[in-house]
């Protein structure tokens, strides 16, 4: 993605979720990473699903952004993580805005099949960032808007959902740090899990 700081809690984190989905699923998972650019060619459409970073701080062009509509529209699932507060959440439907014209997101309800596919997730909490954890002790970035975790969505015409929006949460820390000591067992438990479901969604939908 244009500009992003898509390199974020790559490739370890990339790796160690690889190894989970090849543990607890039968999904046929790669042992490494696919970095993917979307000015490549049509090299998007051979993955059922995108993770971003940090996408609040993206540049994309208008042909990135016309790429990744349809991506979505031959339906691609794009899996957007670890942005945080008001000006986060404004930045980033900024840019939904653009891939998808009048973008509307919404809360994903408890009872939405996505938190059901393979673990049952009624009960979700913030999942920190762990370099805030390890420097102030509590699991969030300090700004306004970011002290609460969202489960947000953006369904297609059919009802679909094409893009997950992890608002205040960090999942891609619970990948990355879910084999050190310091950083708690219950943070990645539930970050495996939430992705675990979502990669079923998106391979399913």
């Amino acid at each position: 993605l244009g500009g992003t700081a898509w390199s974020n809690d790559y490739p370890r984190g990339d790796r160690a979720f690889a190894r989970i989905l090849r543990r607890l699923t039968r999904i046929d998972t790669r042992s490494v990473e696919q970095p993917i650019n979307l000015n490549d060619g049509d090299d998007v459409y051979n993955w059922p699903w995108l993770y971003a970073a940090h996408i609040e701080t993206a540049s994309m062009p208008d042909s990135m952004v016309l790429k990744l509509r349809e991506y979505l529209a031959r339906g691609g699932f794009f899996y957007v993580d670890d942005f945080w507060g008001d000006a986060g959440w404004e930045r980033v439907m900024e840019l939904m805005g653009r891939i998808i014209p009048n973008a509307e997101a919404e809360e994903i309800a408890d009872s939405d099949p996505i938190f059901h596919l393979l673990y049952d997730l009624k009960d979700r909490f913030m999942v920190a960032n762990h370099n805030e954890l390890m420097r102030t002790g509590h699991p969030y970035h300090n700004m306004p808007g970011a002290q609460e975790a969202h489960w947000r969505a953006i369904r297609d015409a059919k009802g679909r959902i094409v893009i997950v929006l992890n608002f205040n949460s960090d999942i891609g820390d619970s990948w990355e740090w879910a084999d050190r000591p310091e950083y708690p067992e219950k943070y990645s438990n539930l970050g495996m899990r939430i992705s675990i479901n979502y990669t079923a969604y998106a391979m399913t939908h």
